[in-house]
């Protein structure tokens, strides 16, 4: 009997241990994961600081010196490549995404003139990781939007010489112009001599040269036009979809959110 009840005891004591056990694992596991989310909060909460004290605005330019910088443009932080900053005039109102690139001339430190070589109109937004590559004119008119990973250059290597390895041979410029009102697709390429007109849509990856009428939808690589509007014909061909309804200029932001709890109980 005192081995049984020893053998009990050394049981009931190796069980209790092991439930301290498990109570110590889960309690530090919880402590754990608390750390960990304290963590992220704080690299979050830092970054966001980060963000917000590195974007670039004409009040805050940091290192950046632009010809000129317009009222309530901001950089968004962080910056892509930006050199010959005097070159360069910003509008107002203009959003520059994180990791866009703006360059004026081949490369920093050359004397390009009195006058602008990268123009961007008032109201015009460049999507996240885009390159705008002026070495000689590029003017991107008022209201104009990017999306991601737009690349636009007035600039394109030559190979008329079949000896001489491409990057090594003297390149080709032309001037790029983009008018008021373009909405340019995410990925697509705008190449030398490009003359976007008024309104025209750049579908996304196309790949567009040569001149683009007003009202103009282009696709494709090279990029067609695949729809064009005027005054008497409308679109062609039809759009397939409805115009949007636009918003009343009357209505109320607390209406709005009635509308769309409507809309939310009806479905």
């Amino acid at each position: 009997m005192p081995k049984n009840r020893n053998t009990f005891s050394f049981a009931a004591r190796a069980a209790a241990l092991a439930r301290s056990a498990e109570t110590a694992r889960a309690v530090l596991a919880d402590l754990s994961g608390a750390r960990r989310r304290a963590t992220t909060r704080a690299v979050q909460g830092g970054w966001r600081l980060v963000k917000q004290a590195g974007a670039v605005s004409a009040e805050r330019p940091g290192r950046l010196r632009f010809g000129s910088i317009g009222h309530a443009t901001k950089l968004a932080f962080p910056q892509g490549t930006v050199f010959g900053e005097r070159w360069i005039h910003l509008g107002d109102y203009c959003i520059v995404g994180e990791s866009v690139t703006l360059t004026a001339g081949m490369m920093p430190d050359l004397d390009l003139g009195p006058d602008p070589i990268l123009t961007l109109g008032n109201g015009v937004v460049l999507g996240r990781g885009s390159h705008i590559i002026a070495d000689t004119t590029i003017t991107i008119g008022d209201d104009c939007y990017f999306g991601p990973n737009v690349y636009v250059t007035s600039t394109n290597h030559s190979y008329d010489d079949p000896e001489t390895p491409i990057g090594k041979q003297w390149p080709r410029v032309d001037p790029v112009s983009i008018g008021p009102g373009c909405w340019v697709g995410t990925g697509a390429v705008i190449l030398p001599g490009a003359r976007l007109g008024r309104n025209v849509v750049v579908a996304a990856g196309a790949v567009v040269r040569g001149e683009v009428p007003d009202h103009s939808v282009v696709a494709g690589a090279p990029a067609k036009v695949v729809r064009s509007w005027d005054k008497e014909n409308g679109w062609q061909p039809p759009l397939r979809t409805p115009a949007p309804v636009p918003i009343p200029a009357d209505i109320t932001p607390e209406q709005l959110v009635a509308l769309a709890e409507l809309d939310h109980e009806a479905s």
